[in-house]
């Protein structure tokens, strides 16, 4: 029992975990190490996106952190963060949540400049064309993402919207070695905006924010590139307080 308790830890911190790995940090025979996560994998707290490959968190594990979450208000937690990333940047800044495929947009703080984009409020977009849901999606493990499109097909907002499967691919990569996503126009023409997921206890992304911001401000990637740091920063201290808060 506490072998198998270790091994839940070590998923949970790691991601990823091998046979090999485990049994060495356990102290164990590597028979061992296999025969508790093929239990902990028919009981869903582990996944294997092939067949002897490694082992990552899965629904089970997830669904322990979303339930100590769920018990918390995210907007009343992460409101403090969103009105100080919108006064450090001026810009409207929205808190989303992962809906199927689609994000909605769950709390919004607008900036004070004359020329803004709106409160995002209760919209709903698809999360392919969204900076924080492209953030959200490129935190899930790849056997979850592909579940969810199973079909590989992707719905277009915009003629910028990523609508070819490869293409989402190449981006998440990116989002995931960078930590944060990029919209230009792609759910709506005129506004583009910077997102970063926060996850929960387990690694499974819960919520995104983002500087929601008019095109005119927001040009290119550049641009969007400049405003990272901050974005990244206040995903990570929305983060620290849900963990906190568990």
């Amino acid at each position: 029992m506490d072998n198998a308790l270790r091994l839940l830890q070590l998923v949970g911190e790691r991601k990823v975990i091998r046979v090999t790995e485990a049994a060495e940090i356990l102290g164990t025979a590597r028979s061992t190490a296999h025969r508790l996560l093929a239990a902990l994998l028919r009981h869903g707290f582990v996944v294997q996106d092939k067949p002897n490959g490694v082992y990552r968190p899965g629904p089970a594990l997830t669904e322990i952190g979303a339930a100590a979450i769920g018990g918390i208000d995210i907007r009343r937690v992460a409101r403090p963060v969103l009105e100080d990333l919108r006064e450090r940047t001026q810009e409207t800044i929205s808190l989303s949540t992962l809906e199927g495929r689609d994000v909605r947009f769950i709390d919004c703080v607008e900036s004070p400049r004359a020329v803004r984009v709106g409160s995002r409020t209760g919209v709903v977009l698809p999360a392919n064309c969204t900076a924080g849901g492209k953030s959200l999606l490129a935190a899930m493990p790849p056997a979850d993402l592909s579940r969810r499109y199973a079909g590989h097909d992707l719905p277009a907002r915009t003629s910028s919207s990523v609508a070819d499967w490869e293409d989402l691919l190449a981006e998440l990569a990116e989002i995931r070695r960078t930590g944060y996503a990029l919209n230009v126009e792609e759910g709506e023409s005129g506004i583009c905006a910077v997102g970063a997921a926060m996850r929960d206890l387990t690694g499974a992304p819960v919520a995104a924010i983002a500087a929601v911001i008019p095109s005119s401000r927001m040009p290119t990637v550049e641009a969007g590139r400049a405003l990272a740091p901050l974005v990244t920063e206040a995903a990570r201290a929305v983060e620290d307080l849900l963990h906190a808060a568990v």
